[in-house]
């Protein structure tokens, strides 16, 4: 049987107050793993942690800034110090501050954007590889976009955010396999959340945006869920340094 199960894993999934990071965390807990709950906020995180403890799961909340290298040291500190080990990173915390011409950004919406979706995630890697390295491997899944595949309109820096957090995936997949911790991403489609609010209430965007994705619909956050889930667990034991695209077909 394949085995998607992850009982006596210790799981840290950033961004995880709402959206496709609530739904990653949920899916993780059902099946068996205590998720670390994280973002910026920790108000947000309380609700989440309540909602899988009620269904019987495993969680706890800590606030951490994705773009604040001290704050992400003392995430690590605490998590050590507490469990001792990390066998599942999720990186999926995100920011998009800027939308329009690339031409028309400034340094500090530029520097946001890379603090948070890539200096933040190299840095989470580097700390989770050590302590997984020291219990013996782990799985990282950084949650990039199809931007990072195809620019969007009105998006560039974001999504050149996006083509760099590929990359690193597949450089870290390849450093890291030696110490049995494999790295891989997820590239969500249209989805509901809170970044993605904008174009689907405008029905203008929201009509022509459609038109290229095949199902004919957006997706919901736990419909994301799934590809992590196999991606974190023993069932993608041979799976390294890949992606797993999930917008239905529009890069087809």
């Amino acid at each position: 049987m394949v085995d998607f199960r992850l009982d006596g894993r210790i799981a840290l999934v950033t961004g995880a107050s709402r959206g496709i990071g609530a739904a990653i965390a949920e899916a993780l807990a059902d099946y068996g793993a205590h998720c670390i709950l994280v973002s910026r906020k920790i108000d947000g995180l309380r609700q989440v942690e309540e909602k899988i403890k009620q269904k019987g799961g495993q969680a706890q909340s800590i606030a951490c800034h994705m773009g604040q290298l001290n704050q992400i040291d003392q995430l690590f500190d605490e998590v050590k110090a507490q469990h001792g080990k990390l066998h599942i990173l999720v990186n999926n915390a995100a920011t998009n501050p800027y939308f329009g011409e690339m031409l028309g950004a400034d340094e500090g919406a530029f520097d946001k954007t890379f603090d948070v979706n890539v200096k933040g995630p190299y840095f989470m890697i580097q700390k989770a590889a050590a302590l997984m390295t020291e219990t013996g491997g782990g799985s990282i899944v950084n949650v990039a976009s199809i931007n990072g595949i195809r620019p969007a309109p009105m998006q560039g820096i974001y999504s050149m955010t996006k083509a760099a957090l590929i990359s690193m995936t597949q450089a870290y997949a390849k450093e890291l396999a030696g110490r049995k911790i494999r790295v891989n991403a997820l590239l969500p489609g249209l989805t509901q959340t809170k970044f993605a609010d904008a174009l689907i209430s405008n029905k203008d965007i929201y009509d022509y945006a459609i038109q290229s994705i095949p199902l004919g619909r957006h997706a919901t956050p736990d419909e994301m869920a799934g590809a992590v889930l196999y991606l974190v667990s023993d069932a993608s034991s041979f799976t390294t340094g890949t992606y797993i695209v999930c917008d239905g077909g529009h890069l087809a």
